[in-house]
């Protein structure tokens, strides 16, 4: 028999272009890196916690509404149905009970008898009663005489039950319904941020938009740092969190959000990012969690949408598109440049060595020259003051040279 055999050319992988094959180590580090990270907050503002060993599990019990409310809707449906079905049958056992004890059973036919409940010839009928009751429908073939007082009072209780359990299932429905978590799929946030010069100082940049045409009222952002640190005693916080200020103290983070807005956190000595550079930034191990709150202009609720940037999701040296533009007679928004980003010349240092670099630059010539020269005369009389005597005569002429330059500079 023959056998099908790959020859050696069938296998050969197609040759990558040099670059292709000098990026690809590359791109698969940061891809194993990406999946390495796990995040607090999840893209579409989900928290990935997982609170685990609750003992004290009566606590949701002592707030039994919210506890309805923030089961999902299936499990929310079931005990929907379920609380009225037990009323109902509970009440109708009551009443199917009230009348086997008085004999109404055993004097259907008997057309001299007055029962409690008129035409109620079983538990069926029983339950049906209680339904007709509590959901007030009154058909009219079954009725409640006067003769059983009994039945009279288990009326009353039965009513006042119905109508808790009504308030309670039906404002828990309707809370259900109302809540503004889905009002949030339609405030959106860039896929990254970005890091580049804006007004002369290093910024750390993300957008948001409102895809909606009714607004959010009194918006506001915020914007915490996520990471994981040791303090000076050996204490390790994991996941310690770290205000990130995107306006605070200016009035910034209140939002007027018609159109795409771009927040803007300047890295400045009070910021996290203050020491972080291009390649620090790639190494680190930090989350940025940022938050949209406001409410809704519909209903009034309080709306948050949330989501976060990994240190891979975050763009040295990049600006955002713009996605405004001035059409006749109104303003457009082009959202599918909403998430785009074009590279910008900036500097890879951190934003700490910037500001020491232009410092530097600022210092006068003759402030540098004179500390230069005193550096170099304290770094001898330290070398030379325990050797002899003259040493010290040396740091003198050294000292008034100093002065001789400063004041040849004033002049």
């Amino acid at each position: 028999m023959e056998q099908d055999v790959e020859s050696p050319a069938a296998v050969r992988k197609p040759k990558l272009p040099k670059q292709a094959r000098e990026d690809l180590p590359k791109q698969l580090a940061e891809i194993d890196r990406a999946k390495k990270i796990q995040r607090y907050v999840q893209k579409d503002g989900k928290c990935n916690v997982h609170h685990g060993n609750v003992r004290e599990t009566y606590r949701y019990l002592t707030d039994i509404f919210t506890t309805l409310v923030d089961l999902k809707w299936r499990f929310n449906l079931f005990i929907f149905v379920l609380v009225y079905t037990v009323t109902w049958l509970f009440f109708g056992l009551m009443w199917w009970l009230i009348a086997y004890l008085r004999g109404d059973l055993d004097h259907i036919t008997d057309g001299q008898w007055t029962p409690c409940v008129n035409n109620l010839n079983g538990f069926v009928s029983a339950f049906l009663f209680s339904i007709e009751t509590e959901t007030t429908i009154g058909y009219g073939y079954r009725v409640i005489t006067d003769k059983c007082p009994e039945g009279i009072v288990l009326l009353l209780v039965q009513s006042v039950l119905g109508s808790i359990v009504n308030a309670f299932m039906v404002g828990c429905m309707f809370v259900k319904i109302s809540q503004p978590k889905k009002r949030a799929e339609t405030l959106v946030f860039s896929t990254n941020a970005v890091i580049s010069m804006r007004d002369g100082r290093l910024c750390l940049m993300f957008r948001v938009g409102d895809l909606r045409n009714s607004h959010i009222v009194e918006a506001s952002i915020r914007a915490k740092l996520i990471k994981s640190k040791q303090t000076k005693e050996g204490e390790f916080i994991p996941l310690n969190q770290t205000d990130i200020n995107v306006g605070y103290n200016t009035g910034d983070d209140r939002l007027f959000l018609v159109s795409p807005l771009i927040i803007c956190h300047e890295i400045n000595q009070h910021s996290p990012f203050w020491e972080i550079s291009q390649a620090h930034l790639a190494k680190e191990e930090l989350e940025i969690v940022v938050i949209l709150e406001g409410m809704v202009e519909a209903t009034g609720m309080t709306c948050q949408a949330r989501s976060s940037y990994v240190s891979s999701e975050i763009k040295w040296g990049y600006r955002f598109m713009p996605v405004l533009t001035l059409e006749d007679g109104f303003y457009e928004v082009d959202y599918n440049s909403f998430h785009e980003i074009y590279e910008t010349n900036t500097p890879a240092c951190s934003a700490k060595e910037l500001a020491d670099t232009a410092a530097r630059a600022r210092l006068p010539l003759t402030w540098s020259l004179a500390s230069k020269l005193s550096q170099q005369g304290l770094a001898e009389s330290e070398q030379d003051s325990e050797a002899d005597p003259e040493s010290q005569e040396k740091v003198a002429e050294r000292n008034g040279e100093i002065a001789n330059l400063e004041s040849e500079s004033k002049v």
